[in-house]
């Protein structure tokens, strides 16, 4: 095999007059211990670009486009939890660059 294969996870289309519907990805909570965690990612190239985590939002004809929200976790008795972002290192080169836009 050259190729593995596909997952697509999606919810119905709204058609003319409705919405479409909205997915949640979410693990379950914790009385005794930490709750789970939820990891997006992709697999390593040995010998070749590894792939790409997208987060995209769509568009809005009549309203704003839709937006998107990255919210690190609280807590009542310890430091809340943190937003980190970083670009990939380059071994043999210089690593990624951190746009914001």
């Amino acid at each position: 095999e050259t190729t593995s294969g596909a997952i697509v996870i999606r919810s119905t289309n709204g058609g003319t007059a409705g919405l479409s519907g909205s997915l949640f990805f979410s693990t379950g909570t914790s009385k005794a211990s930490n709750s789970g965690s939820v990891y997006i990612g992709t697999g390593a190239a040995t010998a070749g670009r590894a792939g790409a985590v997208v987060v995209s939002v769509g568009s809005g004809t009549s309203g704003a486009g839709g937006g998107v929200l990255v919210n690190a976790g609280r807590s009542t008795l310890n430091t809340g939890g943190a937003v980190r972002i970083s670009s990939g290192q380059g071994t043999a080169t210089t690593s990624g660059a951190v746009v914001i836009r």
